[in-house]
């Protein structure tokens, strides 16, 4: 645990975070309401959206959320959930910030702000030991440093509460304008409580609110109901366990790890006998992500269980210890579950939310049968162990994602189909996700071994970020304003090349930038291509990879023919031309796309994709005048190339009819005619260049003619084609 005092800051790692505002438990204390403020380099807010509390509770970006209050080892707490990756850039610091109802901080025991990771990990704890007579008090703020996120302990009090501090950082407050006083004496005035802040211009709390329950949940409340109708108290249904690292401050009530937006609710249960069909009447919500559905049976150890109308079947299992559990996706327009159970004894059926399901951690989990299993830490090899007397079929699958949609997919990690003894260690990705040993009668054991974990934001000085899995991280442009190159290797993808990076920007959208299909496991590629400060990137990997920046000096100059194998960079210098691109290599499936990147435009073209085919094709390399432009070849590592400028005549002039194929330059140079695309015999793309070979008009097979005058024309098809002049 990383205590700290006040004034110090300490490091955080850049991942989603629950922040804990914590106190002592002790009846008739003040209550204490959590808040945190989005502040720009200014070190005000930009609007009211930047402040999130309890009655506006998620920020605009989702970076924020509050997630509710806990309780439990003598302790209170207000929970703030808070994504460091998906900040918004323009956010340099969050400020975590509280306000006191009924009293003073000084009538607070036990004051604290604690971040924890996903994992479990505190990684920063702050005690507040000095309060007086303050209503409101800045404990602590996450802020930006070298491209890494750190923490501070601010421990700053105000006596003019949260409006007084909501002023400081730009909010306006709301003006109360009092109710006239009737005629007479003046009665004498009556305390009324009020919870949260005060009113703020924007903001929805106004005057008092119901205070939150300390176990209420993100969801609706559900009785657990049986076929003869009587309760069945939740405390007989196994409820979410807690990580050992959190038994020191109280969980949030949302128990899902993937926060509230996940459908959370008390357990649902129904007990019956033989075949039939039931319904249990829970609310889910339209488009819900998935469930656990536990069956119990009696005497015999078969049950199948489906949905009327869908394909797939709960459970249709043998049952060795006469209980399993399964994930269940719910009907896509919600409301109740039908079911239709088959069973020749007693059984009953446990509806649970995700937060049931049973953790993995780091040691040895044993079990028989179809179990969901939920795993929060790093990225660790899976042990699998599982024995079956019967040679029976044994699967694991994965689930993960941040949507409900995400994580209703499967992705098969193991699958044996004639498991009398199943042997096996699967690679598993950071968590949260989920484990589902489905389609199984085996008693499995199965062992997770954590693997070193390498921190990215080490690549911020050195330039060199390193890790393993999938990873979220933000590349530091050593050079401002220019490109960098960046060699990258990624050991062990195996042959299907199952990687990729994306780029991802302010508001969490992806973009291209790395495959391992088309750019191979290793090799260069072009990096902050409009001189961007930083980039962030997301790698999706299972092994271990490097990201390596470069400086732009370092490609090659090409000043004339060159060969090489697998992706890279060069560098030309010189007016607008043609070149001619060749694989030389024998692979019948490799593929060779070479683009040109114009700086300090960020503009980039292709120049010409071979299409997994050996005939040599010819294509524009585009440069402003008086600049420069970076070569960029994509193709696996085995590729072998060939590239060589070529003068502008080596462009073919179109004549009446010209026939050709796949991708190619050709040039007018008559008076203005129209052009028409004859034939092609598959998928055609005609573009205009302009005077520095930039594609700046796209012509299509659809109807024509077009108007063309003097100039270049760049085609791209997937096989033969003619064009046509017309007068």
């Amino acid at each position: 645990m990383s205590h700290i005092a006040k004034g110090a800051n300490t490091p955080v790692p850049a991942a989603p975070l629950r922040i804990a505002v914590g106190r002592s438990a002790v009846p008739g204390t003040p209550a204490v309401d959590a808040s945190a403020l989005l502040l720009d380099a200014t070190g005000r807010v930009r609007g009211d959206a930047d402040l999130v509390f309890h009655n506006q509770p998620a920020h605009p970006s989702g970076a924020v959320r509050h997630a509710g209050v806990g309780q439990g080892g003598g302790q209170f707490a207000e929970w703030l959930e808070l994504d460091l990756p998906h900040v918004e850039a323009v956010v340099q610091r969050v400020v975590i910030a509280g306000s006191c109802e009924g009293g003073t901080f000084g009538q607070v025991p036990g004051l604290y702000v604690q971040a924890v990771a996903r994992d479990g990990r505190i990684v920063a704890h702050f005690e507040v030991t000095d309060a007086s007579s303050e209503t409101a008090f800045v404990l602590g703020e996450f802020y930006r440093r070298d491209g890494a996120w750190k923490f501070r302990a601010v421990g700053q009090g105000y006596d003019s509460g949260l409006a007084g501090l909501a002023t400081d950082y730009g909010i306006v407050v709301a003006e109360q304008t009092p109710a006239p006083s009737p005629a007479g004496p003046a009665a004498p005035p009556v305390a009324q409580p009020v919870s949260g802040p005060v009113p703020l211009k924007g903001v929805s709390k106004v005057g008092s609110a119901p205070a939150v329950p300390a176990t209420s949940t993100a969801g609706p409340a559900m009785p657990a109901t049986s076929v003869t109708g009587s309760a069945v108290p939740t405390a007989s249904v196994a409820g979410p366990a807690v990580p050992a690292a959190w038994a020191d401050a109280p969980v949030p009530s949302t128990g899902s790890p993937w926060g509230p937006s996940f459908f959370d609710f008390e357990p649902y249960v129904h007990s019956g006998t033989g075949s039939t069909k039931i319904t249990m009447d829970i609310p889910f919500p339209p488009d819900s992500g998935p469930v656990i559905m536990e069956a119990r049976v009696e005497k015999y150890k078969w049950i199948q269980v489906q949905i009327p109308g869908r394909d797939d079947t709960v459970f249709c299992h043998d049952l060795p210890e006469h209980h399993g559990r399964v994930l269940l996706v719910p009907p896509r327009k919600g409301g109740p579950l039908r079911l239709k159970v088959s069973c020749s004894g007693d059984w009953t059926l446990t509806v649970l939310p995700l937060s049931a399901a049973r953790p993995i951690g780091t040691g040895t989990v044993q079990g028989s049968g179809p179990e969901v299993l939920l795993h929060t830490g790093g990225t660790a090899d899976l042990k699998i162990r599982a024995k079956d007397p019967d040679n029976g079929r044994f699967q694991l699958n994965c689930h993960k994602g941040d949507t409900p949609d995400e994580l209703r997919r499967a992705e098969e990690l193991h699958s044996a189909w004639n498991g009398r003894r199943v042997r096996a260690t699967v690679r598993i990705p950071d968590g949260p996700l989920l484990l589902a040993i489905d389609r199984s009668r085996h008693h499995w054991e199965l062992t997770a071994t954590p693997l070193p974990v390498r921190d990215p934001s080490a690549g911020h000085k050195s330039g060199v970020y390193q890790g393993r899995g999938e990873k979220t991280i933000t590349l530091i442009n050593p050079r401002p304003g220019r490109p960098a190159l960046v060699r990258y290797d990624f050991p062990g993808a195996g042959a299907d090349y199952r990687l990729e990076v994306k780029t991802v920007d302010e508001y969490g959208d992806e973009g291209d930038w790395l495959d391992g299909v088309t750019d191979g496991t290793r090799g260069v590629t072009v990096a902050f291509r409009a001189g961007q400060a930083e980039q962030t990137v997301r790698v999706r990997h299972t092994g271990e990879w490097t990201l390596r920046l470069l400086s732009e000096d370092e490609a090659p100059l090409l000043t004339g023919p060159a060969e090489g194998k697998g992706s890279t960079v060069l560098r030309y210098q010189g007016p607008p031309t043609l070149m001619t691109v060749r694989r030389t290599s024998l692979g019948k499936d490799e593929k060779l796309a070479v683009f040109a990147l114009n700086h300090p435009y960020g503009k980039w073209a292709i120049v010409a994709d071979t299409n997994r085919r050996r005939r040599p094709v010819l294509g524009p390399v585009w440069v402003d005048p008086g600049g420069s432009c970076f070569v960029v070849v994509k193709a696996v590592e085995g590729t072998k190339w060939r590239l060589e400028p070529e003068p502008l005549s080596a462009a073919p002039v179109l004549g009446a009819r010209t026939h050709g194929g796949w991708y190619g330059v050709v040039r007018h140079t008559g008076p203005e005619c129209e052009l028409v695309i004859a034939g092609a015999s598959s998928m055609i793309h005609v573009f205009e260049l302009d005077e520095n070979l930039f594609p700046y008009r796209k012509l299509t097979a659809s109807s024509g003619p077009y108007r063309i005058s003097s100039s270049f024309l760049h085609v791209r098809s997937l096989g033969e084609w003619t064009l046509e002049l017309r007068d």
